[in-house]
């Protein structure tokens, strides 16, 4: 198990991206050092009633800064109060949880799908950034709102799909991907179960080998809440199938080995 982190950590800068989407830099002793794509982190409420953090993904890690970015979309109390605070605020996080994207699965000379729907485009940025093979990016919006559109275009070639047909391919990623005659061998997607779900099949059905960030479905973050776990396709022999913690366990599975 990787070593996490609990810090107090300063927000060095915020801004909202779109409508109910904030981008918050966060300064870290350590977590910044340790993480890797695909992770996340636990961020506590400063208000003494709200005892659960919110766990969010990783959008990007500045390792010579000491610093991780957070990419979050406004949904509930816990988030509506981390969008309110400025540069020099001090909120507890603990990280990174969560197991990353496998990278060595998309060495040079092989090309992957990176594909995030929603607020699960967010991961994507600091994948990217790493990958060692070619990284195709498809990503799903609502509108023309494309938000981090411009980190993503730097680190591979960006192709957008929005439900509106206001930008790019009208409908979802998959869409995208046939609209434009696109091809892969491996897939990297975090996104809403129903794009995971599709995707999964659209896998199975090319034969690529698909990896799925579940977050959404998190809850706590940590493994106390038990509102994460997911059936798991177990390997051996003696029990074919068993629940899962998506924060402990995950967020990231072989698509074939989990439920959708």
């Amino acid at each position: 198990m990787a070593e996490k982190f609990k810090e107090q950590a300063v927000i060095l800068s915020q801004e909202e991206l779109a409508a109910g989407i904030f981008s918050m830099w966060l300064q870290t002793e350590q977590i910044a050092g340790a993480a890797v794509p695909g992770q996340f982190i636990s961020v506590y409420s400063r208000d003494s009633g709200r005892l659960l953090p919110r766990p969010i993904s990783i959008c990007e890690i500045d390792r010579e800064r000491g610093a991780v970015r957070i990419v979050y979309r406004v949904a509930g109390k816990g988030t509506d109060e981390f969008c309110r605070y400025h540069a020099g605020v001090r909120l507890d996080i603990l990280g990174p949880l969560g197991n990353g994207f496998p990278m060595e699965r998309c060495p040079k000379g092989k090309k992957a799908f990176l594909i995030g729907g929603g607020i699960g485009i967010p991961p994507m940025v600091q994948l990217a950034k790493e990958l060692e093979g070619e990284a195709e990016i498809v990503a799903g919006y609502r509108d023309s709102q494309l938000f981090l559109s411009k980190e993503l275009q730097t680190y591979g070639t960006f192709y957008a799909a929005t439900e509106d047909g206001s930008v790019g391919t009208k409908g979802n990623v998959l869409d995208c991907i046939r609209e434009n005659g696109l091809s892969a061998d491996v897939i990297y997607a975090c996104g809403p179960t129903p794009m995971l779900r599709a995707l999964k099949a659209y896998a199975q059905e090319q034969g690529i080998e698909c990896w799925i960030s579940m977050e959404e479905k998190m809850a706590c973050g940590i493994g106390a809440c038990l509102a994460c776990v997911c059936k798991s396709k177990e390997t051996d022999e003696h029990s074919k199938v068993h629940n899962k913690r998506v924060c402990k366990e995950g967020p990231v599975f072989l698509a074939d080995d989990v439920e959708l």
